[in-house]
């Protein structure tokens, strides 16, 4: 895809559904529809990639707070280190699939509000120029595949913010059980080891995903974009 126009790339991208504009974040002149991820260390790593954080990003589904999220994400690589800087995938359709049967049936009718607040606002206060408000939307916590009819667990990293109609300690607890679940759980998870040109394809409706921080060379930018056909709004 790398090596293609702009306009070939959004033209496949909607072959599978209109192209998401995310909110803030950079993208090439004139054409919104890419979202592009630079990333460069510099000398105080930690600071820089992690904040007030021990480790990186939550696992997390694309831009879950839109009505309508993301079904499919293409993500290529421009450019990054020899090594490091990996994606790492987990399977939310086993993750729910090993619940027990009464866990399973308290989060049966469950949602859960996703917010573009927080992530909005933290571009602003770096000075990334806004395309549009912020939205929230409820989704549910167990959602439903629209073709094979599987569940999975949709419980998406800092947008997940709380279950609707449960109590603030109640909530806290059942999201942060879940995602401590998908993070322990190296049984659900594989690696993207990225190389020039690598391509990868996943689908937001029963996926989980966090990025890796982890080279140290600081002269090496690691460099992609995305396009991202939005799908149903989650059932």
């Amino acid at each position: 895809l790398k090596d293609q126009s702009l306009e070939f790339n959004k033209k496949f991208g909607e072959y599978f559904g209109p192209l998401h504009i995310h909110q803030s974040t950079p993208a090439p002149k004139d054409n919104p529809e890419f979202h592009l991820v630079y990333r460069k260390l510099q000398k105080n790593q930690s600071t820089y990639s992690f904040g007030d954080r021990l480790a990186g990003l939550d696992w997390h589904s694309d831009v879950s707070y839109e009505l309508q999220p993301p079904g499919l994400t293409f993500l290529t690589l421009l450019d990054g280190p020899e090594s490091g800087g990996d994606t790492c995938f987990a399977n939310a359709e086993e993750a729910y699939e090993r619940l027990s049967p009464k866990f399973k049936a308290l989060l049966d009718g469950l949602t859960c509000c996703h917010s573009g607040f927080e992530q909005s606002h933290a571009y602003k206060a770096q000075g990334t120029l806004l395309r549009r408000a912020p939205v929230a939307h409820n989704h549910p916590i167990v959602r439903t595949h629209p073709l094979t009819g599987k569940k999975s667990l949709y419980i998406s990293g800092n947008f997940a913010t709380h279950i609707n109609g449960l109590k603030l300690e109640e909530s806290d607890t059942i999201l942060k059980f879940l995602k401590d679940f998908i993070k322990s759980s190296h049984d659900l998870q594989i690696r993207a080891n990225w190389e020039e040109g690598t391509v990868v394809c996943w689908d937001n409706r029963r996926v989980l995903h966090s990025s890796t921080v982890d080279w140290a060379n600081q002269n090496v930018a690691r460099h992609l974009y995305r396009i991202t056909p939005q799908a149903e709004r989650p059932f």
